[in-house]
C-alpha cells in the first residue's frame, strides 16, 4: 500500500479543475491514465523527472475508480485531501448548503478515535 501515492493523486487532481471534471466523468479512466502518466512524476521539479516503482494496490485503485471515499479514508488517505476533492466533485449535486459534507460525516460516523493512520 502507498498512502503517499493515494495522497499524491488526491492532491494533484484537486488542484486542477480540468482533472476534477475528468475524474468526475470518468473515474476509472482517469485513475488508469494518472497512474500510467503522472504517478511517477516528481512534483515541483523544474525539469520532468520520473521514478519508476510507484503503483496503486488493487484496493487503492478500486477505491479511487469507484469514488469510494469511505474506503479511501479506511486505507489511510489523508482525510482533508479526501474531503476537499470530493467536495469539488459532488457538492454541486446537493440542494442544501453543506449537503455533501453532511453525507460524508454520516458515512464515516461508524469511526471513532483512533482514526486510520495517515502517516506516509
Amino acid at each position: 500500500m502507498s498512502k503517499y501515492l493515494l495522497n499524491k493523486f488526491l492532491y494533484t487532481i484537486d488542484r486542477d479543475p480540468e482533472l476534477v471534471e475528468r475524474y468526475r466523468a470518468d473515474p476509472r479512466g482517469t485513475v488508469q491514465w494518472w497512474e500510467a502518466e503522472r504517478a511517477n512524476l516528481i512534483l515541483n521539479c523544474p525539469t520532468p523527472e520520473r521514478s519508476t516503482w510507484l503503483r496503486f494496490t488493487v484496493a487503492e485503485r478500486e477505491a479511487l475508480a469507484a469514488h469510494d471515499y469511505v474506503a479511501l479514508f479506511e486505507l489511510g488517505a489523508h482525510n482533508f485531501l479526501v474531503l476537499t476533492l470530493f467536495i469539488a466533485l459532488f457538492e454541486r449535486d446537493y440542494s442544501e448548503p453543506l449537503g455533501f459534507q453532511l453525507e460524508f460525516a454520516s458515512r464515516l460516523s461508524h469511526w471513532s478515535l483512533p482514526y486510520p493512520d495517515i502517516s506516509t
